[in-house]
């Protein structure tokens, strides 16, 4: 894709704006510029974000959870990446006096058939370099007196955090160039020379190498940018409750995952602030911000229909996404989820919070991208799959973005 009538990059006279060009202002992209600013001082850094401010989406609107890593498949880049993420965060928020608290958490067995499926966490964790303390029901009532389950393990690492105030002070010490309000509508890379965007605003920007972390946009960011990235990101929207009655709750309670459904399942969490948060469940959103059911476009609507791998994806799993939209539009059935969890709990109780939309990869073939994936082509870097725990992760994922993108910023210059 290329300009009209325009002048792109002049590469004899430097008219470059920046050395490297981000796209994105959420924490990803934030930490980006923050990593390239410590590994090379001096390199010129512009990060444009669409928004008035960062943070505005799946960095402002998750649980605030510093997670342990306990999950993840051993070696993937989730893994090591949320283990020293992790600490990583915490001693960040330390720094810069960022709210935050290492809270532990409980992941507990509700039924007899999710027991091997909790040992095996145990051992993952352990794989992972997690300590993990395993509880029978009455060591798991010293820590949460009302959760009812047949046993539970304890992993202390997990944490909670204000993750938008993080992505400001990334971008305070980061010295980049931020630009908001700069939504991006073109994008002409070549690769003998440089990559210059065009905003909505009628600006062009010019970088010598671009690196693309816009989130629930990234797969139209590099398709703009003329790659193919293999997969579509398939909005789902997290809608969460706040609890009534939040001394029900001490900290953060998970249920077992089942492997063979693609998301967690609804849990409760015990913000910074002190309030509880119940959720999320996940259902298809209408739109990429799509933060309620009333929020439809259909031109985004109709590029998630004509990925094949949304149907795939559908038919996969048509029985578990018809009970997360049951859950959706009927409070009752909502509440009668988390009770397995907490008996306590009315549908009273559940008071309506803000929602999220998870930014997740889906393949042709309909299988979820399990893992970050952050791929090269000639003078850009895109950041495709970068969903939940990437927030916990992102100082160690800005630092493989930087260094990707500090090493095709030599090349691009001859060095």
């Amino acid at each position: 894709m290329h300009y009209r009538n325009r002048e792109v990059v002049r590469v004899a006279g430097q008219a470059y704006d920046c050395d490297v060009l981000v796209v994105g202002g959420g924490i990803v992209g934030l930490s980006t510029a923050y990593a390239i600013s410590r590994a090379a001082p001096g390199t010129r850094v512009t990060v444009l974000e669409k928004e008035p401010g960062p943070a505005r989406h799946q960095t402002g609107r998750n649980s605030g959870v510093i997670h342990s890593g306990i999950y993840y498949r051993p070696g993937s880049l989730k893994a090591r990446y949320a283990v020293r993420g992790a600490a990583e965060m915490v001693k960040f928020c330390a720094e810069y006096d960022i709210p935050h608290a290492v809270t532990g958490k409980l992941i507990v067995a509700t039924a007899r058939d999710e027991l091997p499926r909790l040992h095996a966490l145990v051992q993952r964790g352990r794989e992972n370099g997690i300590t993990v303390r395993e509880l029978g029901a009455a060591q798991m009532a010293e820590y949460e007196p009302e959760i009812d389950g047949l046993a539970a393990i304890h992993v202390g690492t997990t944490g909670i955090c204000d993750f938008a105030a993080v992505a400001r002070r990334l971008a305070e010490a980061s010295g980049a160039e931020i630009r908001y309000g700069a939504r991006v509508v073109r994008v002409d890379r070549r690769p003998d020379r440089g990559v210059a965007v065009l905003t909505a605003a009628g600006d062009v920007v010019r970088g010598r190498i671009m690196v693309n972390c816009a989130g629930l946009h990234c797969d139209s960011i590099a398709r703009l940018t003329g790659d193919e990235p293999g997969a579509r990101v398939v909005p789902f929207r997290g809608e969460y409750y706040e609890l009534a009655r939040p001394d029900l709750v001490r900290g953060l309670v998970y249920p077992v995952p089942d492997p063979a459904f693609p998301f967690l399942g609804v849990h409760l969490t015990r913000g910074i602030d002190g309030s509880v948060h119940v959720g999320p469940n996940a259902v298809p959103a209408l739109a990429r911000e799509g933060y309620d059911w009333g929020t439809v476009r259909p031109r985004e609507l109709g590029a998630t229909l004509a990925w094949p791998g949304s149907w795939q994806l559908a038919r996969r799993h048509w029985r578990y996404g018809g009970g997360e939209l049951h859950r959706s539009l009927s409070r009752r059935a909502f509440a009668k989820a988390v009770r397995r969890l907490l008996p306590a709990v009315r549908e009273e109780d559940l008071v309506p919070a803000a929602a999220g939309v998870r930014a997740q990869a889906v393949l042709r073939d309909g299988t979820l991208a399990d893992d970050f994936l952050i791929r090269e082509t000639p003078r850009a870097v895109h950041v495709l799959n970068a969903p939940s725990p990437a927030a916990t992760a992102s100082l160690p994922i800005g630092r493989e973005v930087a260094r990707r993108a500090l090493t095709a910023l030599a090349a691009a210059e001859g060095r």
